[in-house]
């Protein structure tokens, strides 16, 4: 748990403040620190929040608030969307415990995760879960599977701290200077690709451009491409439109 590149906790649109607290309470009982917000439905500093961390608020690095998800995300190089409903998307499903194994892997090679947790009234957007990765779900009473937010927090950060305090897999450092895409680059290389078809006329049907977006970054994601990837893929668009300064 002492390993210096730990996971980030994005909570989307939480409501509660109490909820908040119990987050950030069950990832310093597991020494994770990075708790980040992304528009608050109370706001923040939140007095409820603060009374019912045990005092975690108090421990940990003061809490970042953003105004939209990928602001929150911008410097990771891989995130997990924890949703329980199955998604119009192809992306990796995992476990919690899968899951942390994988971020052990991608963490010891330098690369910067992070866990997206929705709201508590209706959890993640389909805009927010086309952002991640990979999706983590946990299997539960398929009859009773509602769990409060700080709940699904402690189940992905123990599932971390475990593989963190007992891993012993052997890892490959990456070769070469290519690693793995900021979403800050990756975004941008999105928004130019959209820019780039809606100007040669892709969408011929405006109500479809969200899924059809949605479905085409979730299809460049799933390749988890390097920056030099992107970059290559900059160029290729540069080399269609005929610019070739770009």
């Amino acid at each position: 748990m002492n390993t210096p590149n730990k996971p980030s906790i994005i909570l989307v649109k939480p409501q509660m403040g109490e909820n908040i607290g119990a987050s950030a309470r069950a990832m310093l009982n597991c020494g994770l620190d990075d708790l980040r917000i992304v528009d608050p439905r109370d706001g923040w500093p939140n007095e409820r929040a603060h009374a019912n961390s045990a005092g975690a608020l108090d421990q940990i690095p003061p809490v970042q608030v953003f105004d939209a998800t990928e602001q929150a995300i911008t410097e990771h190089h891989y995130v997990y969307a924890t949703t329980a409903r199955p998604r119009d998307m192809v992306k990796p499903v995992m476990t919690a415990r899968s899951a942390a194994e994988d971020m052990q892997k991608r963490t010891s090679d330098g690369q910067k995760v992070a866990i997206l947790f929705g709201g508590e009234r209706a959890g993640l957007s389909n805009e927010d879960v086309a952002k991640a990765h990979a999706i983590i779900t946990i299997p539960l009473n398929p009859e009773f599977s509602s769990l409060n937010l700080g709940q699904g927090v402690l189940l992905c950060a123990y599932e971390w701290a475990q593989q963190a305090e007992y891993d012993a897999l052997e890892r490959e450092t990456p070769q070469g200077d290519s690693f793995p895409v900021s979403n800050e680059e990756f975004d941008s290389f999105i928004k130019r690709l959209e820019s780039e078809l809606d100007e040669h006329s892709f969408f011929r049907n405006e109500d479809m451009r969200p899924s059809m977006m949605r479905n085409i970054r979730t299809l460049f994601s799933r390749a988890e491409m390097t920056d030099q990837e992107t970059r290559t893929m900059q160029g290729i668009i540069s080399a269609l439109i005929g610019n070739k300064k770009n």
